[in-house]
């Protein structure tokens, strides 16, 4: 099943002229998710490669650089004729903000709109995956987010089970369902269960024990990185965490990749790359329109493409 991050805006509380506000498209399989919407969100995805039908849309907290694009994008939906339902899920509060949104600006649309308050340790289901709430550390209640692939069974060795008497046909369906053909059971030839892909996006926060737990062994951590470290103190005191705090906490945890965004407007990236990768090699900082593709760990590592190499994100 395909799995990639598309990043349609990665600056911090404001834009700048290379970077719009928080917005993060999920595409696992046909699945199409956004996690937060800042101001502007649906202009960058048309920018970037088209706007798609997005089924579901997680906010990490409601600060208004997080979710300002809902309205406009919503109504764009409307526009279109979407028949499509539509969820929205975020922390407690996001029900009243969205009903007054419908109320005087958005107007009845024609498709199904659901508003959902997510309690701190809410998990929300999709056919093979779940998307699990995390309750993080910044001003008011806040949440990050983390996609967890059920896991897979074991490849299923054909050639030994032939060897071992388990003729070609209908049997092998039923070994790899559980049951003992022929005196061959499936243990035999079905190897060990093989681990899910697990990301993990912090929202806005400080460095906190939620994030570093969910994230142990994760392919892919997306962690805020609103400074650098000789700001750790202004960090601290808006609830953000720095480059360095995030690869140290990438570190720790054994992700496979981090990502870093929610760049404040001084930085350009470079900065923050530097001193990630100083602490944690395999850090990234995308860039507006660039992408990671997370395949599965046999296949190796995730890999993270620039917005030169075109990738149409379209409705099929």
């Amino acid at each position: 099943m395909d799995l990639s991050i598309h990043f349609a805006g990665t600056a911090g509380s404001v834009p700048s002229a290379h970077r719009g506000l928080p917005a993060t498209l999920l595409r696992y399989g046909s699945d199409k998710l956004l996690i937060d919407c800042g101001e502007g969100t649906q202009r960058q995805l048309l920018r970037q490669g088209g706007l798609p039908e997005i089924t579901e849309i997680f906010i990490t907290h409601l600060h208004l650089d997080h979710w300002l694009g809902l309205p406009g994008m919503m109504k764009s939906f409307d526009l279109r004729d979407r028949t499509t339902p539509l969820t929205i899920f975020g922390p407690p509060g996001t029900e009243a903000i969205m009903d007054t949104m419908r109320r005087t600006v958005i107007g009845r649309t024609k498709y199904r709109l659901t508003v959902t308050d997510l309690e701190g340790d809410a998990i929300v289901d999709f056919p093979g995956y779940e998307m699990q709430v995390l309750r993080v550390r910044h001003r008011g209640e806040a949440y990050g987010y983390a996609l967890v692939e059920h896991d897979r069974p074991g490849r299923f060795d054909a050639e030994l089970a032939q060897r071992l008497g388990v003729p070609f046909g209908p049997d092998f369906g039923r070994l790899q369902r559980g049951e003992t053909v022929n005196g061959v059971a499936p243990e035999q030839v079905i190897g060990a269960t093989r681990r899910g892909r697990r990301l993990i996006f912090t929202g806005d926060t400080q460095p906190c024990d939620m994030v570093r737990l969910s994230a142990e062994h994760a392919d892919l951590l997306v962690h805020e990185s609103t400074f650098l470290d000789e700001e750790r103190e202004r960090a601290h005191e808006t609830g953000h965490s720095t480059a360095r705090q995030a690869a140290e906490l990438a570190s720790e945890a054994g992700v496979a990749m981090l990502a870093l965004t929610h760049l404040s407007t001084r930085y350009h990236g470079r900065e923050i790359r530097e001193e990630a990768t100083a602490v944690f090699p395999n850090s990234v900082v995308p860039s507006d329109g660039d992408w990671i593709d997370v395949p599965f760990p046999e296949k190796g590592p995730p890999e993270l493409h620039r917005r030169a190499t075109t990738k149409t994100y379209s409705n099929s």
